[in-house]
């Protein structure tokens, strides 16, 4: 049966005060779905932050499905900081929702909080990326993508283009957040494949924080230390859209004098593809809402779900880019 919560209760809990955030961050929001009573399900959600339009995306989706659903949702932006989302988990427990899921910051030093969410008997859905806890029991279920297989796609891609050549391939990359599952995984992957043949050669690998800022500084110290780069992999659109601002500022083309990669597809990185600035995207879909929603309902109601659910994603070239940009949704 779902926990009944005071109207009382409500009011005093929706204040979540975390480090750093603006007073219109910082309380829960509520996207009510259209059946009424004691008996709605009451979501707690952690978001990592919005540091990306992949983020965005994401956090749109997650609000829409819930009020689709008729999910109460109670939102909070960690800003990117791992002791935000705790926080905001704890203030969940305290709340007494009937579910809490979370995309997390970063892979470790999660078994505290969810224990405690364990011990409450309130069920965790991780979204988008996982943690590394050996206990899996402490979460029911974990929806996102296949961030290994995405570095996989990613680097398969390279090694077709440069099949026929002899020469050295220089590659820069640009990881996601530092001990973040994506960042981790897309790293891996990539280098899983290309490791395979000896000519392609990272020659230099730093964090551009999965943000276009980010990205566009470290491109341009990698280019004021490398004078020979063929390829650039980005692990988010961001970040490959923030080295393309240096690639033009140091006097080359994006997509031609460097071949660039990135993962995501937001509209941004399409129209950039689209455009020859880059020249392969793999997808990585934010639109998770209605499986969440639909999970959510099921873990509630203490039906067993997959321990793992895989979103379903395509890669993109040029031409395709051309293709789906017009009904692109996100």
């Amino acid at each position: 049966m779902l926990k009944r919560i005071s109207a009382l209760v409500l009011a005093g809990a929706t204040a979540l005060t975390m480090a750093g955030c603006s007073s219109s961050d910082d309380s829960s929001t509520s996207a009510s779905g259209s059946s009424g009573g004691d008996d709605k399900i009451v979501m707690g959600f952690a978001q990592v932050g919005a540091e990306s339009g992949w983020r965005t995306a994401n956090t749109k989706d997650i609000q829409e499905s819930a009020k689709t659903a008729g999910i109460e949702l109670k939102f909070s932006d960690a800003q990117q900081k791992q002791e935000n989302q705790i926080k905001a988990i704890r203030s969940y427990i305290q709340q007494k929702v009937d579910v809490i899921a979370f995309s997390p910051v970063v892979e470790s030093g999660w078994d505290t909080v969810l224990k405690e969410a364990q011990n409450a008997k309130i069920p965790v859905i991780l979204t988008d990326r996982a943690v590394d806890s050996k206990d899996t029991s402490l979460y029911k279920t974990f929806l996102g993508s296949d961030f290994v297989e995405e570095g996989k796609k990613a680097g398969q891609w390279l090694v077709d283009q440069y099949k026929d050549s002899k020469d050295e391939v220089n590659i820069v990359q640009l990881e996601g957040t530092t001990g973040s599952a994506p960042a981790n995984d897309r790293k891996s992957g990539f280098q899983e494949v290309i490791s395979a043949d000896p000519k392609f050669k990272v020659i230099a690998s730093q964090s551009g924080d999965f943000t276009r800022a980010k990205g566009k500084e470290v491109m341009e110290a990698f280019l004021k230390s490398n004078p020979k780069i063929d390829v650039l992999y980005a692990h988010n659109d961001d970040m490959g859209l923030g080295a393309i601002e240096a690639i033009e500022g140091a006097g080359k083309v994006p997509g031609k004098d460097i071949k660039i990669i990135t993962v995501d597809a937001v509209h941004d990185g399409m129209q950039a593809l689209a455009d020859g600035k880059i020249n392969y995207i793999v997808e990585c879909s934010p639109l998770l809402g209605t499986q969440l929603m639909d999970l959510a309902k099921k873990v509630v109601k203490g039906e067993q779900v997959p321990q793992r659910v895989v979103t379903e994603e395509t890669t993109f070239t040029q031409e395709q880019a051309k293709e789906a940009l017009p009904n692109r949704k996100y």
